[in-house]
């Protein structure tokens, strides 16, 4: 008995070093499949030539920049920086201010403790800039496409959605209830079928891009306001590449066509144009931006906006209320280079917009045309699938109000330098 109860104690721990033995190994196991799956999904993008690598800039973004492991001036031309707001001196004076006034952050969310009067400063003057009822402010303008659809729209309603619209624009709809409709890309005629077929819905809601990103093509608003009053819809536009520097006074693709009285929502974003750091909005009428601060996930659960951010974004939107001299620099730089680029023999996707995409189709040609483009001191990104579709890779030039003439110039002798390398044009 006492021999049997000493070799049971001692099995005892023996065994339960087996067990833990055993789960350990078979989480190795686990965690090693795992890693063999994702590997393997890594090396299908390389092989495909559509791996993107990520540059280290090491100086503020702007025209020029200095790109780590570069030598010397770097032309910057694949920013979203339209109006080269992003280091302008008042709006980085004014970020600074906010740092020293309100500190680095609010460590919670606005409807805790984490609405300053700065924040409502900002969305007052969100909601003049682009003369509407009132605006809420979100972490990025990812988010408040995320929160916007599922508080608007129940099961009983429709919404409308271009093919190309954003992928924001399509993960938000994906989180709403309503019945989804896509429509062909700006195809007036798919889109009145399809507002047909959602006639016996409660709320119907178009939704498009302004302008869309990876291709610099505008929105037949007109046209679309007109259908939406035909058939009793709403319309909702991203305007992301448009906010600043379209239209007359930079309000956007409503005011450029002339429909800001027709469109009901506009999504934004400040981190382009205005001012370039961080943030995006909803504007609209007061009723849904109440409903949205009372139901939006994104903004009741994420941390209010950083007061630095939230005093470069009001300056950046003081300047352009005050003045619209800069955005009226954009037409002339953005034709001077798409000119150029067409006598080049390149082609050169939209029109009038300063998304400029350098079309090739071939996804590894664009990452090694972008390769070689920074060698010669021009800093521009091949565009490949799954952010452009298949078979239509692109490099995407965006010209900004901060680039000067011979800045254009050098990125077209460039472009022209590379282009002949690769047998893009003679």
């Amino acid at each position: 008995m006492l021999l049997r109860s000493a070799v049971s104690k001692l099995a005892s721990p023996l065994r339960g070093s087996f067990c833990l033995s055993a789960a350990t190994n078979g989480l190795y196991s686990s965690l090693a499949q795992v890693r063999a799956v994702l590997e393997g999904e890594l090396e299908s993008i390389r092989a495909g030539g559509t791996w993107k690598g990520e540059r280290v800039i090491t100086s503020k973004q702007g025209p020029h920049i200095n790109v780590d492991g570069s030598r010397g001036d770097i032309l910057n031309f694949c920013a979203n920086n339209y109006l080269g707001l992003s280091s302008h001196p008042e709006v980085v004076q004014a970020g600074v201010e906010a740092l020293r006034e309100y500190g680095a952050g609010l460590s919670s969310v606005r409807f805790i403790c984490g609405t300053q009067d700065l924040h409502k400063r900002l969305e007052q003057k969100v909601a003049q800039f682009h003369e509407r009822e009132d605006a809420i402010l979100y972490a990025s303008c990812f988010d408040a496409n995320a929160g916007l659809f599922e508080v608007l729209l129940g099961p009983d309603d429709a919404v409308l959605s271009d093919e190309l619209n954003h992928a924001s624009i399509i993960d938000g709809i994906r989180l709403c209830r309503a019945k989804r409709l896509r429509y062909r890309h700006m195809d007036l005629n798919d889109l009145e079928n399809k507002l047909k077929e959602a006639q016996s819905c409660r709320l119907r809601l178009i939704a498009t891009d302004g302008v869309f990103s990876m291709d610099g093509d505008v929105a037949p608003l007109r046209e679309i306001c007109d259908l939406a009053e035909r058939y009793g819809a709403m319309v909702f536009i991203d305007e992301c590449h448009a906010t600043g520097f379209m239209g007359p006074r930079g309000r956007g693709t409503d005011e450029l066509l002339g429909v800001m009285d027709k469109v009901h929502i506009v999504n934004s974003t400040l981190g382009k144009a205005l001012g370039g750091a961080a943030g995006g909005y909803t504007v609209g009428p007061k009723p849904l931006i109440d409903l949205l601060r009372q139901r939006s996930r994104p903004y009741l659960f994420s941390n209010s906006l950083p007061p630095p951010v939230v005093g470069c974004s009001t300056r950046a939107i003081e300047l352009l209320l005050k003045s619209n001299e800069i955005a009226q620099s954009m037409a002339a730089k953005t034709k001077r280079f798409r000119d150029s680029m067409t006598r080049a023999g390149f082609t050169i996707s939209g029109s009038n917009h300063p998304i400029c995409p350098v079309m090739l189709g071939d996804a590894r040609l664009a990452s090694l045309m972008a390769d070689d483009m920074l060698k010669l001191g021009v800093y521009v990104i091949g565009f490949s699938y799954p952010v452009v579709p298949k078979g239509k890779a692109r490099i995407r030039v965006q010209i900004s109000a901060a680039h000067s003439d011979q800045d254009i110039d050098r990125c077209v002798d460039a472009f022209t330098q590379i282009g002949r390398k690769h047998g893009v044009i003679s």
